[in-house]
């Protein structure tokens, strides 16, 4: 053999081996409004202001877990809450 070789057989190939990194899986998403049996009401703003961010905007549904019903009824919910201005249209630190 070689020294070549030898060199060869006791340097770990560094792009070969797997990373040895923990993937943490997400977290299942769940329609909290079908798991709680709640109905989302423009009369309760503090229910609602979980579906806006920090200006106001409505989450989406990959973000917040609810079925396409349900993710309708909330953004119809909280264009009613802004409209009687129960709910902010727009702010700078709504949280």
């Amino acid at each position: 053999m070689s020294l070549l070789d030898q060199n060869k057989k006791d340097t770990p190939i560094r792009y070969l081996t797997p990373l040895d990194i923990e993937v943490k899986k997400p977290r299942k998403k769940f329609d909290r409004i079908k798991r709680w049996g709640v109905r989302p009401d423009y009369k309760d703003p503090d229910f609602l202001m979980q579906f806006l961010n920090e200006q106001g905007k409505i989450l989406p549904r990959r973000i917040t877990g609810l079925s396409l019903k349900h993710q309708r009824r909330v953004a119809r919910e909280i264009k009613r809450a802004r409209h009687l201005a129960l709910l902010p249209f727009v702010t700078d630190l709504l949280k």
